[in-house]
């Protein structure tokens, strides 16, 4: 079952955005022209991710200071664990996720 999350023409770069579907938290973010989607925690104490910052390919979790590469979801330092990433799903003018 797709579950739309935004409209096509509402992503551009630098957008980030929190979701609830289906009892999970999902973070919605674009960067470079690409849709990345993973879970809205940080994978070092779970703490939510939406609130970090985006820039040049790095989401920062506020937190801790932890950066990650979201094209890799990798952290850039330590040995915290990598993010979470979910396929997106397109249907018509809409993105979303299948459940």
């Amino acid at each position: 079952m797709f579950v739309a999350l935004e409209r096509l023409v509402n992503l551009d770069d630098g957008y980030k955005r929190a979701f609830a579907v289906a009892g999970r938290q999902l973070l919605l973010i674009v960067d470079q022209g690409q849709h990345l989607l993973f879970e809205n925690r940080c994978p070092h104490q779970g703490a939510p991710l939406h609130d970090g910052t985006l820039a040049n390919g790095v989401l920062r979790c506020r937190r801790h200071g932890i950066e990650f590469d979201v094209h890799s979801g990798r952290p850039r330092q330590g040995h915290c664990g990598s993010l979470i990433r979910w396929p997106v799903a397109y249907d018509g003018d809409r993105l979303g996720l299948d459940v």
